[in-house]
């Protein structure tokens, strides 16, 4: 009995972490909690990624951030994460 007790523990131990996963897998979201009406468009945080120096691939709203994509010149990649009232940068994650 012992022994199926512990490998059903360790089967919800791993369950849990799959479906916890895809929640950490983009690594940040928080970022106002102002209305999306006070919002600035999502192509101004990719222009002030850009001007920043990085060449944007992608973005995305996740959360209440603008999530966007992009590669410094070296080819690194990056996740920048904005909020979207203001523009300011509230997380970079690199891949």
């Amino acid at each position: 009995m012992t022994i199926q007790t512990n490998a059903t523990r360790a089967a919800i131990a791993i369950l849990t972490l799959a479906v916890a996963s895809p929640a950490f897998a983009h690594g940040f979201d928080d970022c106002t909690k102002e209305p999306k009406d006070k919002w600035k468009p999502q192509a101004e945080a990719e222009a002030t990624a850009t001007a920043a120096g990085y060449t944007v691939t992608r973005s995305k709203v996740e959360g209440s951030c603008y999530e966007v994509y992009a590669k410094d010149k070296d080819g690194k990649k990056f996740e920048l994460f904005y909020n979207p009232v203001d523009l300011s940068l509230v997380k970079k994650h690199d891949d």
